[in-house]
């Protein structure tokens, strides 16, 4: 059952944030470390280049996936969230339960789909490189198959979230890592498999993880409801309410990748696999920013939900401002390590040929500019998600990256910037985001009301 220890509606408001926003940054860490543990050990194989090149293009229907794993953990996340707060555990559970078995049978769909489209999947990308297709085709044949395990934990993930409990998603996750990092080198190197070695290892960790998953919801002493069940019938109304919730996030997320895709196509049409292998190290890196502050807006969502439901105005508007103000300070730091210790840390994946040094310390320096509008957009966007208005932050994004691929054209193209216009295209577009995003919800502000003086003599308290 709940646990008082995670109600975010009572107590000070910077220590619940960082009670729910931990962990959770430090499960997208976790993702981050993946991506990066297979990039470290493909990076080391004699074809590096190519293997990190293939590892990135079939990286990119995995990303566009998310769009449909939103439907299940947005859906549980806000409906768990609004519903504790509220008090009404058992419609918790229904959300959660109900998420979980979208999450299912999309996974299984789309798993299928890579299975067997990943050749015409993997030719949309204009690669010219044979080597380059038959490993690319391989790796998203292979991590297809973990697709359905990615959507159930996922779930389950936002169920725990929302419950103000996301420990016990670090805790999966990481055990995840650790069989990751022991399979990587042990498959791409010990038994020779390459680039397959590394999806092998993969999708064995996604199990290990949806494993995990499935015995905290069900059996853990911290679980947020009793008499958690994956299996069994939809219920209607919630099924409905999960959608209006999850499709604007799922629409926002699969545009912002299938824009991507585009900006990858125009970046291995132009410059070949090389500039594909500097814009998959690269963006890996960068995740320690989107990551994090990603992270951190999954537990703005959910402390913001949990006092929605229980009609907690103040602590809101407060809430938003705290989170707004961390996300800021990390922000600048990671510009500053962008602008100046990017060619270090591009460097730690690769290395071969020299020049790849140059290109990889350039296209993260240019990325630097954008990090602070990530805090906008991730204060603004989980704050409105907790509140249940998903659309704002999906019209925001989808809006500004329509124009990326335009960007991307006229500095590379028309004001002969080569590869660097395209690096400044998708910093311009990202900036472009964060700003509509803090626009909006500056103005929706002020439609929520205002808190009566009982609640703010409790916030005083409770900040005291």
């Amino acid at each position: 059952m709940r646990d008082n220890a995670f109600d975010l509606t009572q107590g000070g408001i910077f220590k619940r944030l960082l009670l729910v926003a931990l962990p959770i940054m430090g499960t997208q860490l976790m993702q981050m470390a993946y991506n990066l543990t297979d990039m470290f050990w493909l990076g080391r194989m004699p074809n590096s280049v190519t293997a990190v090149a293939a590892s990135g293009l079939g990286g990119m229907f995995l990303w566009l996936s998310a769009a449909f794993l939103m439907i299940g953990r947005m859906g549980s996340e806000i409906g768990t969230s609004q519903n504790l707060g509220r008090g009404d555990a058992d419609s918790a559970r229904g959300y959660a339960e109900n998420a979980t078995r979208i999450g299912l049978v999309l996974g299984v769909l789309y798993g299928f789909v890579l299975l067997i489209l990943a050749g015409p999947l993997i030719s949309l990308f204009r690669v010219k490189e044979p080597a380059l297709f038959s490993s690319a085709c391989a790796y998203l044949r292979i991590v297809g198959i973990g697709i359905p395990f990615t959507y159930v934990s996922a779930a389950i993930t936002g169920a725990f979230n929302g419950a103000g409990n996301s420990r016990l998603s670090f805790l999966a996750n990481s055990t995840g890592l650790i069989v990751n990092m022991i399979l990587d080198p042990l498959l791409i190197f010990g038994l020779g498999w390459g680039i397959q070695g590394a999806a092998i290892a993969t999708v064995v960790a996604q199990c290990v993880v949806v494993t995990l998953f499935v015995y905290f919801a069900k059996c853990h002493p911290q679980k947020p409801f009793s008499g958690f069940h994956v299996l069994g019938p939809f219920d209607q109304e919630k099924v409905k309410q999960i959608f209006r919730w999850s499709l604007p996030v799922a629409a926002e997320s699969g545009a912002f990748t299938l824009l991507a895709m585009v900006v990858t196509s125009m970046i291995s049409a132009w410059h070949g696999e090389t500039a594909v292998a500097v814009q998959r190290v690269g963006s890996q890196v960068e995740s320690l920013s989107w990551m994090i502050a990603g992270g951190f807006s999954s537990a703005v969502t959910a402390f913001v939900g949990q006092n929605y439901g229980a009609r907690k105005w103040a602590r809101i508007r407060r809430g938003y401002r705290i989170s707004l103000a961390v996300l800021l300070a990390w922000e600048v730091f990671v510009t500053l390590a962008l602008m100046f210790g990017g060619r270090f840390l591009f460097s730690l994946f690769l290395h071969d040929p020299p020049e790849i040094l140059d290109m990889g310390a350039s296209y993260l320096r240019i990325l630097a500019f954008s990090q602070v509008f990530m805090a906008f957009e991730a204060a603004c966007a989980g704050t409105f998600r907790g509140l249940g208005k998903t659309l704002p932050p999906s019209v925001s994004s989808i809006a500004s990256n329509l124009l990326r691929p335009w960007f991307c054209w006229v500095f590379a193209r028309w004001l002969g910037l080569g590869l660097n216009g395209l690096w400044l295209g998708i910093t311009i577009s990202a900036a472009l985001r964060g700003t509509l995003m803090l626009i909006w919800y500056t103005l929706h502000e002020r439609s929520i009301p205002l808190a009566d003086g009982a609640e703010l003599l409790n916030e005083e308290q409770a900040i005291a």
